[in-house]
């Protein structure tokens, strides 16, 4: 993410907002000056009609000025805010499979929510306070130079030793920030954890523990708050010391000093207003250095999740597309062709020289017992990731030759947990393919035989579903799903144990489903139940990452002895008991 070219993009309405917040400064700085002219003016016996005028202008303007300026600054940090919300959440859409699992989901939350307000601040507010109170300071100091360069060598002493205590605090907040956010982060990631399982922490009734794990991190992040403020808090009161010290300095010596007549009782009461016009932007100056490290802080973490590798990167793609692509398989809908993969090297391959190729229409199963590599044979074919060796091919062209948003076209994904997200039935039915007719949407709803189920709903597909599609049951869910990947009309369907979570008569009518989608399409099927493997017109038995076998049901249990044994095992399962499930 490039913060400069964020920025820049509002540097228009950051740089009016300056301007103002600094024409605003100029008729603060004029005020004692006008003010002492009043003051000569009632010694001298003149009108003060003007000069009272003048001042009630300046005091007008100066409150307009201010106004304005906060304004315009305020907008322009939230614009940065959303540009750099837009840019991170579409850098995390578009990110990775592999690099977006490796963070913690709730650090993600904190960064993209509360790390781009703290920005915010840094990039917006904090710069327009460190420029207006710089001129105010410089200001004041011209000023009071000009009025009375002795008083002004005597403030600066009293200041200086203020000033350089407030500096070391300011760098003393940014690394307790650092700490801090780090410390929120793992709070949010705490948390998340609990949320997403919160039936799991009730049935396990571990709500006692899992609230005192979270008090634990909780308090750390307390803690490092409460280390931030206490840095924080102590930039103003060493301000006001060194503030309070010159003061009565200055009152002291400069009224002696009016009394014989050295200094104009005029000049004394201007150099005292710019004393006090001094000390506010002091303080806010230390103040917007003490935001603006929390900002950097904030910066550094919302710049570090948004280099998070990209799906689309030019050189990853250029890298892929060079691999070695071989022959393919004339007609077919899938195809592998020596692949290996493996998710890290210290694993080892999830799949190993991996090869076989699939028709444009049927039913094909891929049984298996677990970690055989079988849901990794969908990862591939959706380029969630890409071999390490060898190519995969859909519609006889290499998935690295795809732009994604084609390739996906062509697929149907139903995942095994059917995951729904919060809004109404038809939003979710709808979600792939958001210009479907109504007749398509009759048609996938029959198919997955949902449609009695939406006609017994009170508002039918505009039901609205809670997080994670509460609201249906566990087979109503993954039929849904099974719907919203049907709506899509995929040249290939991939069902990953699309059947788990269905009763019997649920699923035999789901078979009869799949067996017609067949005609028109190739469905890849991760079965874990045995009557959906018997009427498969192929069956490629996984094991270790590699093919075992492949063949029709009649031919692997004769053939097969890893087959004949997860199959003997579902039958004699389903004569107790309802359909089971092969171990996998």
């Amino acid at each position: 993410m490039n913060i400069r070219a964020i920025v820049s993009r509002h540097r228009v309405l950051l740089g009016v907002g300056i301007a103002l917040g600094l024409v605003g400064t100029a008729t603060t700085l004029a005020q004692p000056l006008l003010i002492g002219e009043l003051i000569e003016a009632v010694a001298l016996d003149e009108s003060l009609v003007w000069p009272i005028a003048l001042i009630a202008g300046l005091f007008v303007a100066d409150a307009f000025l201010g106004a304005t300026h906060f304004y315009l600054i305020g907008r322009a940090g939230e614009n940065i805010v959303l540009d750099m919300r837009t840019t991170l959440t579409g850098r995390l859409l578009h990110s990775k499979v592999q690099e977006f699992h490796r963070l913690e989901h709730g650090d993600v939350f904190t960064r993209t929510v509360a790390d781009t307000s703290l920005a915010r601040i840094a990039l917006s507010s904090s710069v327009a306070q460190l420029v207006t109170s710089s001129f105010m300071v410089v200001g004041c100091v011209v000023a009071m130079a000009w009025i009375d360069w002795r008083l002004l060598l005597i403030t600066f002493v009293c200041l200086g030793v203020a000033s350089t205590g407030a500096l070391m605090l300011a760098r003393a907040v940014r690394a307790a920030a650092v700490t801090n956010r780090e410390d929120t982060s793992n709070f949010g990631s705490a948390l998340a954890r609990i949320l997403s399982s919160l039936t799991t922490v009730k049935a396990s009734r571990a709500e006692d523990r899992e609230a005192e794990l979270v008090h634990v991190v909780a308090k750390d992040a307390c803690a490092s708050g409460i280390k931030v403020t206490k840095i924080s808090a102590m930039l103003m009161p060493s301000m006001n010391v060194g503030t309070q010290v010159s003061l009565a300095v200055v009152i002291a010596w400069g009224m002696a000093r009016t009394a014989t007549g050295d200094l104009p009782v005029e000049d004394l009461t201007a150099f005292i207003m710019y004393l006090f016009y001094l000390v506010s932007p002091l303080v806010m100056l230390f103040m917007s250095l003490g935001e603006l490290q929390q900002g950097r802080a904030a910066i550094d973490r919302v710049k570090e999740l948004a280099e998070i590798g990209q799906e689309n990167d030019p050189a990853d793609t250029a890298a892929a597309r060079a691999m070695y692509v071989g022959d393919g398989y004339p007609g077919a809908a899938v195809e592998f062709n020596q692949v290996t993969f493996g998710y890290s090297p210290e694993a080892g391959p999830a799949l190993n020289e991996v090869s076989f190729g699939l028709p444009a229409t049927g039913v094909t199963a891929i049984v298996g017992p677990s970690g055989a590599g079988k849901t990794t044979l969908f990862q591939l074919i959706e380029r969630f990731y890409t071999p390490d060796q060898g190519v995969v091919r859909v519609a006889g062209r290499p998935t690295t030759h795809w732009p994604l948003e084609q390739l996906r076209a062509r697929i149907g994904l139903v995942e095994q947990d059917s995951p729904l997200l919060r809004g109404t039935l038809r939003e979710n039915l709808t979600y792939a393919s958001p210009d479907a007719s109504y007749e398509r949407i009759a048609t996938a709803l029959q198919m997955a035989h949902l449609s009695d189920v939406v006609a017994g709903l009170p508002h039918g597909l505009d039901t609205e579903l809670g997080e994670g599609g509460v609201g249906l049951s566990g087979g109503q869910r993954q039929r849904l799903a099974i719907a919203r990947a049907l709506l899509t009309q995929p040249e290939v369907l991939l069902l990953d144990e699309a059947t788990s979570h269905l009763d019997s008569d649920s699923e035999a009518a789901l078979r009869q489903a799949i067996t017609t989608i067949g005609r028109s399409c190739q469905v890849l099927t991760i079965a874990h139940r045995i009557s959906t493997v018997r009427d498969a017109d192929m069956i490629i038995v996984l094991e270790n990452g590699s093919i075992r076998a492949w063949g029709d049901h009649d031919y692997l249990m004769a053939s097969d002895e890893t087959y004949h044994r997860l199959a003997t095992h579902q039958l004699s399962a389903s004569m107790v008991s309802a359909p089971a499930e092969v171990p996998g």
